[in-house]
């Protein structure tokens, strides 16, 4: 069995506001996804951490920013070893948190995405039983505007026939260049489908280079 790159995550604090999350140094990876897409439950599974993202049967329960570290990667014998963390972004789109809360995770999550020059790439997860959403798409298109890579999980592939899963996946490829910053996936956290391929997709990311000045800071 393949060792865990992402094995020793720690939960290290919820942020209500960017400027709250840890010092932006070192690498991170950002997870990101509508409320009721198996976010918690992907990352529970990715880091072997049963407990580490709180889960729920009642969608949206991430209303915070939720940073979770890693044990510091060093790159080459020689060099300094770095700071790595996964960013855990409120759940979107749940019907039931108010509108003004909602527009708070708008406008903290768009300016996380412009603003951290930690954030090497994106983990966006999508229920693959449903087309993708609005906000998929905006987090897939500001992606690709900024190159910021990004790894989609389609989730809950053991609720479809391997065949139906394979066909969603196929569906969706079709949709982006080879050339764009997009890779994508079959993925169950239930199951075990996809933990080791998704895995190393992250540890790739958090291994990725800095963040362009081109790309960071400006607005929406």
């Amino acid at each position: 069995m393949p060792t865990n790159p992402l094995q020793g995550a720690q939960f290290v604090l919820a942020a209500h506001r960017v400027n709250q999350l840890p010092a932006d140094e070192g690498a991170e990876v950002a997870f990101a996804g509508r409320s009721n897409a198996g976010k918690s439950s992907a990352l529970n599974a990715l880091t072997g951490h049963k407990g580490l993202a709180r889960t729920s049967k009642t969608p949206g329960r991430t209303q915070q920013m939720v940073a979770f570290s890693l044990p510091p990667t060093r790159r080459g014998e020689t060099s300094q070893a770095i700071e790595t963390r996964l960013i855990d972004l409120p759940g979107y789109g749940y019907a039931k948190v108010p509108e003004a809360m909602r527009e708070h995770w708008r406008h903290e999550i768009d300016a996380y995405l412009h603003v951290r020059r930690s954030l090497r790439g994106l983990v966006l997860i999508v229920d693959i039983r449903h087309p993708m959403k609005e906000f998929d798409r905006m987090m897939l298109d500001f992606c690709v505007a900024t190159l910021l890579p990004c790894h989609v999980l389609l989730t809950k592939a053991d609720k479809l026939s391997r065949n139906q899963a394979a066909q969603a996946l196929a569906v969706l490829r079709k949709q982006f260049h080879a050339s764009m910053p997009v890779s994508m996936q079959v993925f169950s956290s239930a199951d075990g489908t996809g933990v080791d391929e998704a895995r190393a997709a992250v540890a790739r990311l958090l291994e990725g280079a800095l963040r362009s000045d081109a790309f960071v800071g400006g607005g929406a």
